[in-house]
């Protein structure tokens, strides 16, 4: 995969979150940065198909019973 240069502004004390958090686990910033877009990027995706087709749902009969 091909990386892409990009600019990013980010607050004093996320910064150092950042550092600290990339010594302790022997990487570079820039890694940890990679990896946090690449979770992001992952969580807000939007799917083309729906996850189950309407063959695979049940009607589980209504609503739950209350008394």
């Amino acid at each position: 995969m091909a990386l892409k240069r990009v600019s990013l502004l980010v607050e004093g004390a996320d910064l150092a979150l950042i550092e600290a958090a990339a010594a302790r686990r022997g990487v570079s910033e820039a890694e940890l940065l990679r990896e946090g877009v690449h979770r992001i990027a992952r969580a807000y995706r939007a799917w083309g198909e729906p996850f189950v087709s309407d063959a695979e749902t049940f009607d589980l009969g209504g609503l739950p019973y209350r008394k």
